[in-house]
């Protein structure tokens, strides 16, 4: 990632009486941008107008485009009263989440506010939004479109207003509790303590990064103040139907984070698991084929079900600790694995303890249902301990 930063300018003209803004109010905008060339000029100058000069203040731009906007930014940064940064990543992980996540590592100052790169965030509410944390002594503010005086009018359309109402209520259907007091968790203008982010636990994906610190960081106290969603001034909303597949990947990454979570979803993955399971082994007796054989072949439609869903969405962000043929081989011999001990044990609950063979069976299942959970994590998706820091510990000694 190349960092390159460029020198304040001559001091704009404040639109908001600095008295407005108590100490400390040393504030870092952080502006993920993706192919914004159009906006960022204005955006700057936005800034200019609205952020009191006494207000000591940083813009850094984390980009990720595709086109002239690192120089476009660097060319207006001249009339900005306030230093200008721009980073480039040449690897745009996280998407604009992984982007924020930069910008606040590169902060200095107590107050972090992350704004879109299109204007449709109104910089002039930056310093009402830092006055506002500072008088409620919150870690987190949060610029909200659905609040008394707050509008959406910038969403373009029914359709686009429909799935941001959608995405609103899933959010705060499946995180009840960490997002009590946030109306609106899709937003992406906010100010944040830098106190209060761990960076070191976020795992952003796509550009809901709001939603990303709520549920992780957790920051102790939030409150909100309303804004008015403006129209984009130039270039094309990267609101698009991959991003919305990547916002519900990171839903189900954010709600199965606890074990207990995980347990459940597996057990959700392992339900649906039985569809391709059955259908098989119908195919396969209607063939002909006897009974055993078939359900041990229709058990690997299953297996294979169930891998692809736990790949995909479960333990998306542990694959890279072994290589996918490891990862298979492993998982198959473990859900295999299942079915032989699963009769073994059965008859030990039948034959030495007494039970009957309904609840032996049920036991049964949820005994190896535990083992297969707990086997696919320990054996299939944990990192492997690195044999390298092993040995260096050993020269070391």
């Amino acid at each position: 990632m190349s960092h390159e930063s460029t020198v304040p300018g001559e001091l704009g003209n404040p639109a908001v009486d600095a008295s407005e803004v108590p100490e400390p109010g040393a504030v870092t905008i952080v502006v993920p941008t993706f192919n914004e060339s159009g906006n960022v000029r204005r955006l700057l100058g936005l800034i200019t107008e609205s952020v009191p000069a006494r207000l000591p203040c940083e813009v850094v731009f984390v980009d990720d485009s595709t086109d002239d906007t690192p120089d476009v930014i660097r060319a207006a940064a001249p009339d900005c009263p306030f230093p200008v940064t721009v980073l480039h990543r040449d690897e745009p992980s996280g998407g604009l989440g992984g982007a924020v996540v930069e910008g606040m590592r590169a902060a200095g100052s107590d107050w972090i506010v992350v704004m879109d790169g299109d204007c449709q965030h109104p910089p002039s509410l930056v310093p009402e939004l830092v006055a506002t944390g500072e008088r409620a002594n919150a870690g987190l503010v949060v610029a909200s479109r659905y609040v008394k005086g707050g509008s959406r009018a910038g969403l373009a359309g029914g359709y686009r207003i429909a799935v941001s109402r959608a995405a609103t209520w899933l959010t705060k259907a499946l995180f009840p509790r960490r997002l009590r007091g946030i109306s609106d968790p899709m937003s992406g203008f906010f100010a944040i303590r830098r106190s209060e982010v761990t960076a070191d636990v976020l795992k952003p994906l796509g550009y809901k990064i709001l939603l990303e610190l709520a549920v992780r960081s957790r920051p102790q106290t939030v409150t909100e103040v309303p804004f008015v969603f403006e129209e984009r001034f130039a270039g094309e909303s990267k609101s698009t139907a991959r991003e919305g597949v990547r916002f519900l990947r990171h839903l189900a990454g954010l709600r199965t984070a606890s074990p207990l979570a995980r347990m459940v979803a597996f057990g959700l993955i392992g339900l649906s698991g039985f569809i391709p399971n059955l259908a098989a082994l119908w195919a396969f007796t209607e063939a002909g084929v006897h009974y055993l054989p078939a359900e041990i072949a229709a058990n690997q439609f299953g297996v294979a079900w169930n891998f692809l869903l736990l790949e995909r969405l479960l333990f998306r962000d542990r694959r890279r600790h072994r290589h996918w043929a490891d990862r298979t081989a492993r998982f198959a011999l473990i859900a295999n694995a299942d079915l032989v001990l699963r009769i073994p044990l059965i008859a030990l609950l039948v034959g030495q303890f007494g039970l009957a063979v309904l609840p032996a069976t049920a036991l049964a299942l949820v005994i190896t249902f535990v083992l297969r959970f707990a086997g696919t994590e320990a054996l299939v998706y944990l990192p492997r301990r690195r044999r390298t820091a092993a040995r260096t510990a050993r020269s070391d000694a």
